[in-house]
């Protein structure tokens, strides 16, 4: 699993340098043609990855039911963010792979409840929430990669 959390760690790095590089406006701007920002996809990795992960697994995720709602699937921006949100968001996108990495290590994932994604891709076990995760992160990072020509 070393090669997944390898892949996690470099689309995260992206999502931090990213992050670090573009102003709070464009980082809250929501494009012509889309449904969100910038912002909103970075966290809605981090929200996804913890309740794919953690959720599934039947246990506590290290962000706020709050939070996993508010950048779920179908959610959209309600209003701007602030500077303090994308920090913790730049935070989160690091810690929360860093525990991952060590709850993983110390077997914690015992359990898990199968989950069927929108493409139809039934998600088995902790260690195919990893990879699904991987892919949705890549996909949300593309999409960040559009909406930075817009902004």
């Amino acid at each position: 699993m070393n090669s997944v959390f390898e892949v996690q760690k470099t689309i995260r790095e992206v999502l931090v340098k990213i992050l670090d590089n573009y102003s709070l406006e464009q980082l809250n701007k929501i494009p012509q043609g889309f449904n969100n920002n910038i912002i909103w996809n970075a966290a809605h990795c981090v929200a996804v990855q913890q309740a794919l992960v953690y959720k599934l697994s039947g246990l506590p995720t290290m962000v706020s039911k709050e939070f996993i709602v508010k950048y779920s699937k179908g959610a959209k921006p309600e209003g701007d963010v602030s500077q303090e949100e994308v920090d913790e968001i730049k935070v989160l996108l690091s810690t929360t792979l860093q525990q991952t990495k060590q709850d993983f290590s110390d077997a914690l994932f015992v359990n898990f409840q199968e989950y069927t994604t929108s493409l139809g891709n039934t998600i088995r076990d902790v260690n195919g929430a990893l990879e699904f995760n991987n892919y949705h992160e890549g996909l949300h990072t593309g999409v960040i990669m559009s909406i930075r020509k817009f902004v």
